[in-house]
């Protein structure tokens, strides 16, 4: 294991918690959720996502999901994107206490761009020990999915983006790189993603209520 793992904190103040899964799992009404639940709760929550998140990082965004370019190029802007987006959201809202939700983080990009187009795995971890050696997510809620069923769910959605256009095989291949990347990590938590939106809620409160959150 690479990283380092940080034990549950009483509270979710000052977390990084992060979400994962491949494109159609059904992260978006759950993050509505968990947002609303901890600011009703009194909790400062900045909601955010990667790649994105700032200024720069949306302009890289926009580039991923619409430009060609071969795997490390795609792998490259992805951690530029996370370098402005950690030094200019993240870190500052955890050093003053608030709680931060992402929308993916670098599990994506081990997915993504490491089971889905094939990059190193020794690539991936050099690039994350350069641009953040030590900042990892204290709860990955891993939305875990089929890729027959995100197909199903992304159809007809809306018109997809360069990512969401690819093949069945791609988002196995890319679901397999989340288990693979997961394997052994404590701070990440399965979720069912295949059950309805109120039975995936009750999993993630369940999460939630083992840390005491």
């Amino acid at each position: 294991m690479n990283e380092r793992e940080s034990p549950p904190r009483p509270g979710p103040a000052g977390c990084l918690i992060t979400t994962e899964g491949i494109d159609g799992a059904g992260k978006t009404t759950q993050i509505d959720r968990i947002v609303a639940r901890w600011r009703e709760a009194g909790h400062e929550v900045v909601r955010t996502r990667e790649p994105g998140g700032t200024p720069l990082a949306e302009s890289l965004r926009e580039l991923l999901l619409s430009r060609d370019m071969d795997p490390l190029t795609e792998t490259l802007l992805a951690f530029a994107a996370r370098r402005d987006h950690l030094r200019v959201v993240i870190e500052p809202a955890l050093a003053r206490g608030a709680v931060v939700v992402c929308d993916r983080y670098t599990d994506a990009t081990y997915a993504y761009q490491g089971g889905g187009r094939g990059v190193a795995g020794s690539t991936l971890a050099q690039l994350e020990a350069w641009v953040h050696p030590e900042r990892q997510p204290d709860l990955t809620l891993w939305f875990d999915l089929s890729a027959e069923e995100a197909a199903r769910r992304r159809a007809g959605a809306r018109a997809p983006d360069r990512f969401e256009a690819e093949q069945r095989a791609f988002f196995e291949a890319v679901r397999e790189g989340y288990a693979q990347r997961f394997a052994g990590r404590s701070r990440v938590a399965r979720l069912d993603a295949q059950q309805s939106p109120e039975a995936v809620a009750e999993q993630i409160e369940a999460v939630l209520a083992e840390r005491g959150w």
